[in-house]
């Protein structure tokens, strides 16, 4: 590869914790051309600010000159165990669409650029049909429950649509017609797969860009299901600064630390993007002079040594995500379509009827009931014999 194709080579897998098959994209770069790369999300549980992380990949590979495509997987939300019902799912594939725009916008990505394609737009052509069927008869029943084993939800006595869904995800390389597709490291099984199946059909081999995990606000995986992990894209700045403040950043610790990660995987390449490739962390309170930090390696080495704490770090990351997520909640704000939408998509859940207990009239208070209801009652009680001296 020239100097040129090297260089954007070098964007391409930044920050990445694999690439599989990079000479797929190494060739392709050095002939001059433009790899074409998808990246798909099923439409499920409302979208976090973890989505940042692949914002800023995609903002990279725009900038190397890749033309990118944004799947909006549906039908894949939907064989994911129902985690979206087919009722919700078009609304749901909608305020996706808004949101990813937005994330995007948020992080200097111009959105003109991207590729938005609607799952169930060609999942249900014939030709991807029958494709469907051909490689189900070609895979096991072990080897599509060993692909989707960390992105499909699993559980005793499945449904066959969990089976399904790493096929599916194997065939969009080939029908959207991509040179590699973009990821998390908990899809790796699935690119393995995809590898292997796809030549099954007589098929080409793609490359695959793997994102590293970033850890959410409890230590664990970020995720849509976990309240206390993530902080949702339209959170007020009261509670982003909540969640923050009860986020686990131990002292010291840089492994498996969520705040930290979210600075080197989104706040970093976030200002890098805006021309200013800095993180800035105030200590007014001390009157010592701010940090600044332009590499992530220099901001570890000063957490390791207690230079930065978490009473630091904690402030300064709040204020720059609340910087970094306020032109997405003008942006809903502004929108009514997209606030119907959320309504839609994401319905408040029914509110349980209170059954009234009836507790008779043997109980403090039931004597200040209205006559008519005392009457009521010995209406309903049988009528008792009538005697001689009440029969006239």
């Amino acid at each position: 590869m020239d100097a040129s194709a090297s260089q954007r080579f070098a964007l391409i897998s930044e920050n990445l914790a694999e690439v599989m098959n990079p000479e797929i994209l190494e060739k392709i770069l050095a002939e001059g051309r433009h790899p074409k790369i998808y990246w798909g999300t099923a439409t499920t549980g409302r979208p976090h600010c973890g989505y940042f992380v692949p914002a800023v990949k995609i903002a990279q590979l725009l900038a190397a000159g890749c033309e990118v495509v944004i799947l909006l997987a549906d039908i894949h939300g939907f064989l994911d165990n129902l985690k979206a019902p087919i009722e919700l799912v078009d609304n749901r594939a909608k305020y996706y669409g808004l949101v990813i725009k937005a994330i995007l916008e948020a992080v200097g990505v111009p959105t003109e650029k991207l590729k938005f394609v609607l799952g169930s737009s060609y999942q249900k052509n014939p030709e991807y049909i029958m494709d469907v069927y051909r490689m189900a008869s070609l895979v096991s029943e072990h080897d599509a429950k060993k692909a989707g084993a960390e992105v499909v939800k699993q559980t005793s006595n499945a449904p066959l649509s969990g089976l399904l869904y790493p096929i599916l995800q194997v065939l969009d390389e080939q029908h959207l017609d991509v040179d590699a597709q973009f990821g998390g490291m908990d899809q790796r099984k699935l690119f393995v797969a995809g590898k292997e199946w796809l030549p099954k059909l007589g098929y080409r081999q793609r490359a695959h860009l793997l994102n590293p995990m970033v850890p959410g606000l409890n230590g664990g995986k970020m995720s849509s299901s976990e309240e206390d992990s993530k902080i949702d894209l339209l959170d007020t700045p009261e509670v982003i600064t909540k969640k923050l403040k009860k986020a686990e950043c131990a002292p010291k610790v840089v492994e498996g630390n969520g705040v930290l990660a979210f600075v080197e995987y989104v706040l970093l390449p976030a200002a890098t993007l805006k021309g200013t490739a800095e993180f800035k962390v105030e200590r007014t309170r001390d009157n010592l002079p701010t940090l600044v930090y332009n590499n992530i390696k220099q901001m570890h080495d000063d957490y390791q040594n207690d230079v930065l704490t978490p009473q630091l770090l904690k402030p300064a990351v709040t204020a720059a995500l609340i910087e970094l997520m306020a032109p997405i909640q003008t942006a809903f704000q502004a929108s009514k379509e997209w606030q119907e939408i959320t309504l839609k998509a994401y319905p408040p859940p029914e509110k349980k009827q209170k059954k009234v207990k009836d507790k008779g009239s043997r109980h403090p208070g039931a004597a200040g009931k209205p006559a008519a209801n005392a009457e009521q009652k010995s209406a309903d009680l049988p009528e008792r014999p009538k005697t001689v001296e009440n029969a006239s």
